[in-house]
């Protein structure tokens, strides 16, 4: 597989080398605190005995060249007066980024949950490449896990899917990696190179664009196209407001509750066909059942006003699947008082069917656009300003994956379970992520805030079953997670979820 290309503006100036961060990218280290990492990640589920931790670095290791930004780290602009860069590592070393641990055999899924929770809790060294494979043994005699965290700047749920390709095989046949290729580091610019670069950057960045909107098919032309169309859509979210106040958000800390369940992706492709609703639409009605439900527990009453922050790929149709983050967003309000499962299914269709026609997305897009002409000292507190304001409740990403299934070492890839960061005040994120057949669900909450973040995964589950009923849709749904319990072979994708 070739290797991953990074967007951005990398460029070699002579004897040095560097790229840098894109607004979007700069936002999530903005947005980092000692209560709020920002990685991504997640969980994944392999079948057989853990290799050798010997063994899987030196698979890691023969496969960086496919992932160059995981031998790159952070440098950081004097005073805060431009956006960070890219530059190489000269100290890699792979065995810090590829770590194991144990649990008491047979842990199976609680201890996997309370590692996970540990690990998620705690942010990346920005002195070094942002990313850290842990592998976990004695989980089950037949199963392991690895868990995965890459920051937010480095990766979105799309470049997260290069990034699982490029680090595992199509086949289990697949031979053992050779040894990787000797890592030459370029060297990186100083500290006055830098500032001196990104002053220049900020002067003449504005005014290529500016060039650029009167020439058709060009940069600057397509960004001034999508001010245009996203004034409207920018407008009709600003007189939205705030998201309501709800026990889902409020002061967090650093501690972290993990849980993950896999739902059968032909069961909600079933509903989606007889309601009509996108697969989307579903696992969001389903979700939003199970705050009810969570919601009816800490005697809180339910309503429809609460709302889904749904990341949306921006990515032009057929574009390779880069580093960097290509994202923008629709606030998604979630019928959580609705009791009927299918008028939930039907009212969220609804809502996003409006949403898609209002161009909500193209409002997001807007303000990154806009962030392109902001001096980078501004972007920080206006993003922290757009997190104190909290258009959103909580965040629900839902990304395809592969058709078939992946292999590491000749071990299949069962299930992948994502990690979706908490920012401030937000005390609970929902990952799906579709792949051979299954829908991995992976729930983030701040530890002390969401005790009963076991609860939420029970009712999403019985929302599935329930739903499943409601309307027909006749197939088994699982009724516990599947680390220990023997799997059956998933069937192949016969198409990634409808959006």
């Amino acid at each position: 597989m070739p290797a991953l290309k990074a967007p951005g503006d990398g460029r070699d100036m002579g004897a040095t080398w560097c790229e840098r961060l894109n607004p979007t990218d700069a936002t999530f280290l903005h947005l980092e605190s000692a209560a709020t990492p920002m990685h991504v990640g997640g969980i994944f589920v392999y079948e057989g005995r853990p290799p050798a931790y010997r063994e899987l670095v030196e698979y890691v290791a023969s496969r960086l060249e496919r992932v160059p930004r995981y031998r790159q780290r952070l440098a950081f602009v004097p005073l805060g007066l431009g956006r960070p860069v890219w530059v190489d590592d000269e100290h890699f070393d792979v065995e810090y980024h590829v770590r194991r641990t144990a649990v008491p055999a047979p842990g199976g899924d609680e201890a996997v949950k309370r590692v996970a929770g540990r690990a998620f809790g705690r942010a990346l060294d920005r002195s070094r490449p942002l990313w850290e494979l842990e592998l976990v043994e004695g989980v089950s005699e037949d199963r392991f896990v690895v868990l995965s965290k890459t920051h937010h700047c480095l990766a979105d749920g799309i470049a997260g899917n290069g990034i699982i390709a490029a680090i595992t095989d199509s086949d289990a046949s697949t031979p053992p990696p050779g040894p990787p290729h000797r890592f030459s580091p370029r060297p990186a610019p100083g500290p006055a190179e830098l500032l001196a670069q990104s002053l220049r950057d900020q002067l003449t960045r504005p005014l290529a664009l500016a060039r650029g909107a009167l020439t058709p098919a060009t940069e600057g032309r397509g960004m001034l196209l999508d001010l245009r169309d996203g004034i409207g859509p920018l407008a009709a979210l600003a007189w939205r407001g705030r998201a309501p106040e709800s026990s889902l958000n409020g002061p967090i800390g650093p501690g972290r509750r993990y849980e993950m369940l896999s739902l059968d992706l032909e069961v909600v492709k079933r509903i989606h066909a007889i309601l009509g609703a996108t697969v989307n639409d579903v696992l969001l009605a389903i979700i939003a059942g199970a705050l009810g439900t969570l919601l009816d527990a800490r005697g809180e009453p339910r309503r429809d006003d609460l709302r889904a922050f749904v990341p949306v790929n921006v990515r032009p149709p057929g574009a390779p699947d880069p580093t960097g983050n290509q994202v923008a967003a629709v606030y998604c309000p979630l019928p959580v008082a609705e009791r009927d499962p299918v008028a939930r299914v039907q009212k969220v269709s609804a809502a996003m069917k409006a949403l898609k026609r209002g161009k909500q997305a193209l409002a997001a897009l807007s303000i990154v656009h806009l962030e392109e002409l902001v001096p980078p000292p501004v972007v920080a507190p206006l993003a922290w300003l757009e997190i104190a304001y909290r258009r959103f409740n909580l965040v629900v990403s839902n990304v395809p994956g592969s058709q078939a299934p992946r292999y590491m070492l000749g071990r299949r890839l069962l299930a992948f379970h994502p990690l979706i960061p908490l920012s401030a005040r937000q005390t609970l994120s929902v990952g799906l992520y579709t792949y051979a057949g299954t829908i991995g669900f992976g729930l983030l909450a701040d530890a002390d805030r969401a005790r009963d973040l076991s609860l939420f995964a029970r009712a999403i589950r019985d929302g599935l079953a329930e739903l499943a009923a409601a309307t027909g849709a006749e197939a088994s749904v699982d009724a516990a997670p599947t680390l220990v319990a023997d799997m059956p072979p998933p069937d192949l994708l016969v198409a990634a979820a409808a959006r």
